[in-house]
């Protein structure tokens, strides 16, 4: 494999690391478009070719897995944008699912091994790269990964609502028994269905990619940790969500991912910025609508928040409203808890009460007791008139139907007296 090339890919922006592949494998492997499956932060899906050719799908490339080994190269016949056509398939199982990078190809033409081995190299390498990016999940890469699900996420529903009402009421015509010519009415029954099946796989295949279970994320952090443990004398004990712990919980894998490698910095911290630490305990579990995570450890007991702070770990869960404490205790160890939460934090309640004016607020505070309007004009020297104008206002102001609600109102935010 030429370094000098994987180096030139890696480099370049992600939105053209397809584009870069496809110039560095066009002399050994021609082939007239690529297109590409993977975890990538940018945008799983990727797809590069002549303009005249029909793009490939995500399902296409779904369909291949079923056919491919678990890693190295592959090729043979596939169809594509519905097309039988030769391809070459790259897969790198340095993520998970396993990345695809499928060629494809103007004939059959076998290409030799030797070419082969290398192009799914550097295929490896550059899939080892942008997992490093995932992983690590810095607030840019972060961004554009939320950005890039969101999108993802609008088109499937929009596709889903208009495909899935006109398939469902197709299938309601054709299936009427009065029609004529069985016959075509079974063969569109047959496409209406095969479409809504596609729809639906796809929808599934895209989740797939942006959501995980919590205990798989467990073990994916788990795996990663027992590499960076490899060598040095420190135990690691694992404490893998169980069902109550929500290890079936399904989460966004920008927030697992944003856990994940905040606790793998913070086991470079105890590491590195103490003294003698000889074994580190990891906790994972769901707590209500937050993913909270622990890390102990029993060395001296020095971790600051400093030491996470240099390796931007406030940084780091700030796009999402996550937060790390630390506590340690000299000659005791130290115990840091991130909680990063699921979804994105709820709006605060506005007040509804400043609508109000100050005489308001005062015969909202007498309703709020029970009291009658004569007993309110008493107690605030005003008519029995007034009394009436201002809970009528009141009403209209905080949009409810009685007195009743009014007053519970001005007992939830504090204007009973």
């Amino acid at each position: 494999m030429d370094l000098q090339k994987a180096a030139q890919v890696i480099q370049a922006p992600l939105g053209e690391t397809l584009s870069q592949l496809s110039a560095v494998f066009a002399e050994d492997i021609p082939h007239q478009a690529i297109a590409e499956l993977s975890n990538c932060s940018f945008a799983p899906f990727k797809f590069r070719g002549e303009a005249r050719r029909p793009s490939v799908t995500i399902t296409d490339l779904a369909a291949l897995q079923a056919v491919l080994p678990s890693k190295g190269p592959w090729q043979g016949r596939a169809v594509m944008a519905g097309v039988d056509v030769p391809v070459v398939v790259l897969v790198s199982d340095l993520s998970v699912p396993s990345a695809l990078l499928v060629l494809l190809r103007a004939d059959d033409t076998p290409v030799p091994q030797e070419v082969l081995e290398p192009a799914n190299a550097l295929w490896d390498v550059v899939t080892a790269h942008m997992e490093g990016m995932r992983n690590e999940a810095v607030p840019a890469t972060l961004a554009v990964s939320r950005a890039a699900a969101a999108a993802r996420a609008v088109a499937i529903s929009d596709l889903s609502d208009a495909y899935g009402a006109s398939l469902t009421a197709l299938l309601g015509v054709l299936r009427d028994r009065d029609g004529d010519d069985s016959a075509v009415r079974s063969r569109a029954v047959d496409l209406a269905v095969t479409a809504l099946v596609e729809l639906r796989a796809r929808a599934d295949l895209d989740r797939a990619q942006t959501e995980e279970r919590a205990g798989d994320a467990f073990e994916r952090l788990a795996e990663s940790l027992r590499r960076v443990l490899r060598g040095r004398d420190v135990r690691l004990d694992l404490g893998p969500p169980g069902a109550e712990e929500g290890a079936d919980r399904v989460v966004p894998t920008e927030i697992s991912s944003t856990a994940a490698a905040v606790v793998r910095s913070t086991v470079h911290a105890m590491l590195d910025d103490q003294g003698s630490v000889g074994r580190v305990h990891i906790g994972w579990k769901i707590v209500g609508a937050v993913l909270r995570a622990t890390v102990r450890d029993d060395g001296p007991g020095t971790l600051s928040c400093g030491s996470l702070d240099q390796r931007r770990v406030p940084e780091r869960l700030g796009p999402l409203g996550g937060r790390v404490e630390v506590d340690a205790v000299p000659g005791w160890g130290a115990t840091v808890t991130i909680e990063v939460p699921l979804g994105p934090r709820e709006a605060p309640r506005e007040d509804p009460l400043t609508v109000l004016g100050a005489r308001e607020l005062e015969v909202l505070g007498q309703l709020a007791r029970g009291r009658r309007n004569r007993e309110i004009a008493g107690e605030l020297h005003i008519s029995e008139s007034t009394v009436k104008f201002h809970v009528a206002k009141i009403l209209e102001k905080l949009g409810v139907g009685s007195r009743g609600e009014a007053a519970a109102l001005a007992h939830e935010w504090g204007a009973a007296r």
